[in-house]
């Protein structure tokens, strides 16, 4: 009978090549030891045999299972590893995203505002091109409307400005008159004593120095020139004014047939116009 054929069997699944090693160094150091025994007991004794049962030693080191958690862990961290990256380069994108729309959005209000600014503009271009030409209408209707009284209140004998009438005006009133028709068209400027333009005073002056009488040069003085006249009893060289006399604002010379000529202002210059169209205050008569 065999010395271990009392030894358990300790059969576990098949172990690690580490394992093993270990295990066949220790099963190596106890068949030595029994081989050792065996000798000692071949020498003749009066005691009897007793038979020993070794009990073969069990390992406790579980390597697979720490390698499994090992690479359980490994595989753990690189799926943590590659869910972060994974999240960062989502979070890029959206940030690039971001940034493209808002420089869309920023060139298209830009555009916007550059087509909007084009537009007024170009509106106000076109609204400034309407006024200009609604003024030079007006100021060639009102061209005509004077060339047109002018016409009839010489008889149709004369043109305007020729200083020719066929209005009952004699001597130093007809000088005076056919002066003062004479400038129409002329413009207005303040202070202006002629020859190519004039303001009402200076206007109403130049006429008179025609047939030799020299007015104050303001129209306050030149309204209080003379003697008064009832507007309904006129002759032409009559001075016209506006205000009160002594302190006229605007003076002009009536030229018969219910007109005057006078420097009215800078947007129509010398006109003649009905006295219907501004109804004078009073009248005064130097000659």
């Amino acid at each position: 009978m065999s010395l271990t054929a009392h030894i358990p069997s300790h059969r576990k699944p098949r172990r690690s090549a580490s394992k093993l090693a270990v295990r066949a160094g220790v099963a190596g150091g106890v068949l030595s030891t029994l081989a050792m025994a065996g000798t000692a007991s071949a020498t003749p004794s009066t005691e009897p045999v007793h038979e020993t049962t070794l009990e073969m030693p069990v390992l406790n080191m579980d390597l697979a299972a720490e390698v499994s958690s090992s690479v359980t862990k490994a595989a753990e961290n690189t799926r943590a590893a590659a869910v972060d990256g994974e999240l960062n380069a989502l979070e890029e994108s959206a940030r690039t995203g971001a940034a493209a729309e808002a420089k869309k959005a920023k060139e298209d209000a830009q555009q916007k505002a550059d087509a909007e600014q084009k537009a007024k503009e170009e509106a106000d271009r076109k609204a400034e091109s309407e006024r200009a030409a609604r003024s030079s209408a007006r100021a060639s209707l009102s061209t005509k409307s004077v060339s047109a009284s002018a016409s009839a209140s010489s008889g149709g004998s004369s043109s305007q400005g020729s200083g020719t009438v066929s209005a009952p005006a004699t001597g130093s009133a007809a000088a005076i008159v056919n002066f003062a028709r004479a400038q129409v068209g002329k413009a207005y400027v303040m202070g202006g004593t002629g020859p190519s333009s004039f303001d009402c005073s200076g206007l109403v002056q130049a006429a008179y120095r025609q047939a030799g009488i020299s007015l104050p040069r303001m129209s306050q003085a030149q309204s209080s020139a003379g003697t008064s006249v009832s507007l309904n009893a006129l002759q032409p060289g009559d001075i016209l004014y506006w205000g009160s006399k002594g302190s006229a604002y605007h003076v002009a010379v009536y030229v018969g047939g219910g007109k005057f000529v006078g420097a009215q202002n800078s947007g129509t210059g010398i006109v003649e116009r009905s006295m219907s169209y501004d109804k004078p205050t009073g009248a005064v008569r130097v000659l």
